[in-house]
C-alpha cells in the first residue's frame, strides 16, 4: 500500500480558497511587499496545519499496488482509509484495513480480517471456519491451496507438503506468555488475508497481525504495531466507486 496525500492537497486548496476570499488585501505604502507576502502566505499556513491533522488523525488516500486484494481491490484503485474509527472500537470481521505488517517492508499492507482475538480458527479443503462454523467469503477470487489452523500455541500450515508451524523467527507468533489457550488467537492479534487467496503475502505466510503494542517475534521483533484504519470507500476511478463493508 502506497500512501497519497490526496486529502491533504484537497485541503490546502479548499481552505486556502476560503481564506484568501475572506481577508481583504490592504497594504501599507511603505511596506507593500512585506504585506502583500503575509496576505498571501497565511492562508497557505493554517491550510498545511488543517492538511497535516486531516491526514494523521482523520484520513488518508492510499494506492493498491498489487493483485493480492482482487476482485475487491485492483491495481491503480485509490482508497479512502478511516483513521479515526478504530480509536474508538476493535476491527470487525470482514473490515479492510491498512496496517504495518510484522516483516521488514516500507510500505503498510492492504487485508481482511478475518480471524479475532479469542476465536478457534482453521482453513480445510478451502473453507474457513471460526469456532467451528464455516464462513461464507463471496469476496474471494478463489478458494486457497492451503490449509491452516490455530494449534498448541501457534499457527499450522499445510500447503501441499504436509504440517509445519510457522517459524517464530521468521513469522509475529507470540510467546506462550501471551496466549489465553493454546488453540485460540492471542489477544490483539488478527488473522489477516488478502482476497486473492493463493497470490497473498498473509497471515498463512507472516502469523498474527497485531492492533496495539509491540511485535513479539519475527524480524520486526519490539518494533511499534498497529492498525493504520479501515479502508471505506474506493475513492478511484470516479465510475468505479464503491462503499467498502
Amino acid at each position: 500500500m502506497t500512501p497519497i496525500d490526496l486529502l491533504g492537497l484537497v485541503a490546502i486548496i479548499l481552505v486556502a480558497r476560503v481564506a484568501l476570499s475572506l481577508r481583504p488585501v490592504t497594504v501599507a505604502s511603505n511596506g507593500r511587499s512585506i504585506a502583500i507576502a503575509k496576505e498571501y502566505l497565511d492562508p497557505f499556513i493554517y491550510a498545511g496545519l488543517a492538511a497535516w491533522l486531516l491526514i494523521t488523525y482523520v484520513g488518508r488516500t492510499y494506492y493498491i499496488p498489487s493483485e493480492s486484494m482482487v476482485p475487491t481491490l485492483k491495481v491503480h484503485d485509490v482508497l479512502l482509509v478511516d483513521k479515526i474509527g478504530y480509536r474508538f472500537h476493535p476491527p470487525h470481521e470482514g473490515d479492510i484495513v491498512v496496517f504495518p505488517p510484522p516483516i521488514p517492508t516500507p510500505d503498510d499492507f492492504i487485508k481482511r480480517v478475518i480471524g479475532l482475538p479469542g476465536e478457534r480458527f482453521r482453513i480445510t479443503k478451502g473453507v474457513v471456519y471460526i469456532n467451528g462454523v464455516p464462513l461464507a467469503e463471496p469476496y474471494i477470487a478463489e478458494k486457497p491451496n492451503y490449509d491452516l489452523k490455530v494449534e498448541n500455541y501457534g499457527i499450522q500450515v499445510n500447503d501441499g507438503y504436509g504440517w509445519h508451524p510457522l517459524d517464530p523467527s521468521a513469522a509475529n507468533i507470540p510467546p506462550k506468555s501471551a496466549w489465553t489457550a493454546p488453540d485460540t488467537i492471542p489477544p490483539n492479534c488478527y488473522l489477516m488475508f488478502g482476497d486473492n487467496r493463493n497470490d497473498s503475502e498473509d497471515s498463512h505466510i507472516w502469523g498474527f497481525a497485531q492492533n496495539t503494542g509491540t511485535f513479539q517475534s519475527g524480524p520486526r521483533t519490539g518494533e511499534r504495531a498497529g492498525f493504520t484504519g479501515r479502508a471505506f470507500v474506493i475513492f478511484w476511478p470516479l465510475n468505479q466507486m464503491t462503499i467498502l463493508r
